[in-house]
C-alpha cells in the first residue's frame, strides 16, 4: 500500500467521524462548525481524485459561503423563553 493510499483512508475514516459528531452535535452552532470540517474535507478528498474544479467548489461554497450563512442565520435568530 503506498503512502497516498494510506492517506486517502485516514481521510475518509476522518470523513466518517466528522459526519457522525455533526449527527450528534447537541448545539446548533457546533453542528456547523463540524459541517465545515465535513465540506473541507470532502475538498481534500475531492483534489486526492484528481477533480480541482470541483474541490474548489465545495471549499469555496460548502465550507465558506454556506458556513457564513448558517452562522448569520443563527446570529440572527433568537432563543424563546420558556
Amino acid at each position: 500500500m503506498d503512502l497516498v493510499t494510506l492517506a486517502h483512508i485516514i481521510i475518509l475514516m476522518f470523513l466518517m467521524a466528522v459526519a457522525v459528531a455533526a449527527v450528534r452535535a447537541k448545539h446548533v452552532l457546533t453542528a456547523v462548525i463540524i459541517y465545515s470540517a465535513y465540506s473541507f474535507t470532502m475538498a481534500i478528498t475531492y483534489l486526492i481524485l484528481r477533480s480541482p474544479d470541483v474541490a474548489m467548489t465545495e471549499a469555496a461554497i460548502g465550507a465558506g459561503v454556506t458556513t457564513m450563512l448558517f452562522i448569520a442565520t443563527l446570529s440572527r435568530t433568537t432563543k424563546e423563553e420558556e
